[in-house]
């Protein structure tokens, strides 16, 4: 089931960051080839989300980089697409 939460910080040069949500206290990593890409996006190879942006996401409890949760899937939020 997804989850939604907000991107607390996107690192783009290392293609890494953390999503925070409630069923992820402390934050959940994630990587750029989580990201899941729309067309356009995937032609280009460019796998971006933004620091503050509404997001919702698959996740898995297992500790990564200091972190106790490791996202499976991330995508924009319903609700933030146009």
């Amino acid at each position: 089931m997804a989850t939604t939460g907000t991107v607390r910080f996107w690192n783009p040069e290392e293609g890494w960051g953390v999503i925070d949500s409630p069923e992820t206290p402390s934050g959940c990593w994630a990587h750029f080839t989580h990201i899941q890409a729309d067309a356009v996006t995937a032609a280009r190879g460019y796998r971006n989300v933004d620091d503050g942006q509404s997001v919702e996401f698959t996740w898995e409890k297992v500790p990564q980089d200091g972190y106790e949760f490791r996202v499976i899937g991330v995508w924009p939020a319903v609700d933030t697409l146009q």
